[in-house]
């Protein structure tokens, strides 16, 4: 058998390969997707907060954003929202306030543990993506960032 005859695996509808995709650009993409994800997990586990709380916690990091850009950049609906705030704030991990600029607004900012967690847990993940990218050289390193600011959103 050879590659020929397995099935491509960024192919789209009809078999073609994706618009844009190279060979494995897709499946490189995923996998690197997946370790990055796992490392995150892997974090957020071992301080018992959620993936989802591990990302409330970066956004809080620089800001003290309303619940409704919360549930933006969490892809959260209102509800959902609510309830994820509402046990970090439980564990004394945040805090809701009144917004000063909208009587019926919530703003939400880290408390002094949950600043205490974040920090620790940035500093675990920063070490354990070091160590993934040990391999490289600063050149490859230096590569890699100036690829991916290229793909990420502004």
């Amino acid at each position: 058998m050879s590659t020929d005859d397995l099935p491509n695996r960024n192919a789209g509808p009809g078999g073609r390969e994706a618009a844009g995709a190279a060979p494995d650009t897709v499946d490189t993409l995923v996998q690197l997707s997946f370790l990055v994800q796992g490392v995150l997990t892997g974090v957020a586990s071992a301080h018992d907060v959620s993936l989802v709380q591990l990302r409330l916690f970066g956004i809080l990091r620089d800001r003290t954003p309303g619940m409704r850009e919360l549930a933006h950049h969490l892809g959260l609906d209102k509800s959902s929202m609510t309830g994820l705030v509402a046990r970090a704030e439980k564990r004394g991990l945040v805090q809701r306030r009144p917004s000063p600029h909208d009587g019926r607004g919530v703003l939400v900012s880290l408390t002094p543990e949950g600043r205490r967690l974040t920090e620790v847990g940035a500093a675990e993940i920063a070490q354990r993506l070091a160590a993934l990218t040990a391999p490289l050289s600063a050149e490859e390193r230096a590569l890699l960032r100036t690829l991916t600011a290229k793909i990420l959103p502004a």
